[in-house]
């Protein structure tokens, strides 16, 4: 650690992407000072900004799971935020459709594990039906989610920047931490960049996405067994020349490993094809052109009249994972002191998706533990 004289701070959170914004607002609403370091030149520039930017409703997580939970918590929540301040958003529903009997009957039992996650609305049509509601869709049955929706996720982080600098936190970007440890009063961290700080903390939350198992490793004082390893599942989307052909969000039945290539709209009306998955050792942000063969395929089984040449390489996200390709699925982890024993540190691990919906339910939850 530096030798240079270390400044005494009530709460650091790490990293400004969505969950970082909505945790700083909520410890700030708290009443608690906030400074929140971030190592790129502005909010939400990795998975937060490279998503469907949809608000899930709940339906395909474990039942009692963090994700279950915090998901069907926070889109309450993100609704009512986002109409609050303004934020562009649209209730527009999905459809989840079959293209066969087998995948028909799988329906009924999505329905099940949503209701059993306290989804609400949930209901099974007929292709005729369905194909009423869409008409450019092919389906031979279909699962109405009604809660789910679309949201802008920029204005979203805006907004919580907004609430959180209104109520005394402070952003630092271009602030990389380099290194930290434990001590008897809490966290002290080695921030790096233009304006060094060496900072004596009361609270310290990991939001680092991507990097916070990395983060983590860097604090010298935390049980190394309480720390994850890191792997990255990249999703390519491809964008559709045009406007969209649904005014809902299109998902196939689940295949294993993901929920399939499915069609979301974004608020300008405009169709995103994905994202797929593509375990990868490093992060890397590149589309292959060549994986669109597979969308094609995919798309075309509930919506055949899908043009060749009609998709274009869009952009990459990368899911935080903390399990390995093949595992069981992974849930969302927050480490608190009860966890790990370390005072004033909590570490939030594997926040991939549902997390932008999750958000405010995440935030609350931490401000929780903080107070605890």
């Amino acid at each position: 650690m530096s030798s240079s004289p270390f400044e005494t701070v009530d709460c650091v959170v790490i990293g400004a992407g969505v969950v970082g914004l909505a945790v700083a607002r909520a410890l700030a609403l708290a009443g608690r000072e906030v400074i929140v370091v971030e190592v790129a030149e502005g909010i939400g520039t990795e998975t937060s900004s490279r998503n469907s930017e949809v608000i899930h409703a709940g339906i395909y997580y474990p039942k009692g799971s963090l994700m279950a939970r915090t998901c069907v918590e926070g889109r309450h929540l993100l609704y009512a935020y986002c109409a609050e301040h303004g934020v562009p958003h649209l209730n527009c529903g999905k459809l989840i459709v079959a293209t066969n009997e087998a995948e028909s009957e799988k329906l009924a039992e999505i329905k099940g594990r949503a209701e059993a996650n306290g989804v609400e609305g949930m209901r099974l049509l007929s292709a005729a039906e369905a194909m009423a509601m869409e008409p450019n869709l092919h389906c031979t049955a279909a699962l109405l989610s009604p809660r789910t929706g679309i949201v802008d996720s920029h204005s979203y982080m805006l907004a919580l920047q907004g609430d959180a600098e209104s109520h005394g936190a402070m952003f630092a970007f271009h602030s990389p931490v380099k290194q930290g440890r434990v001590d008897e009063s809490g966290v002290e961290i080695e921030v790096g960049g233009t304006e060094p700080m060496n900072l004596r903390c009361r609270l310290v939350v990991n939001s680092a996405g991507l990097h916070a198992p990395g983060l983590a490793q860097k604090i010298a004082g935390l049980p190394s067994d309480r720390i994850p390893p890191a792997y990255y599942a990249k999703g390519n989307y491809f964008t559709l020349a045009g406007r969209s052909p649904f005014s809902r969000l299109i998902y196939p039945v689940p295949v294993p490993g993901g929920l399939g290539v499915h069609i979301t709209v974004d608020l300008g009306g405009q169709a995103k094809f994905g994202p797929d998955v593509e375990w990868i050792p490093s992060i890397d942000y590149t589309v292959d052109p060549h994986r669109a063969d597979k969308f094609y395929a995919a798309v075309r089984r509930y919506w055949p009249d899908l043009k060749d040449g009609a998709l274009q390489p869009g952009y990459a996200g990368i899911r935080p994972k903390i399990v390995p390709q093949g595992a069981p699925a992974q849930d969302f982890t927050i480490h608190g002191p009860a966890d790990h024993g370390v005072p004033g540190l909590i570490n939030l691990f594997g926040i991939e998706s549902p997390g932008l919906t999750a958000s405010l339910a995440l935030a609350d939850r931490v401000r929780d533990i903080a107070s605890a």
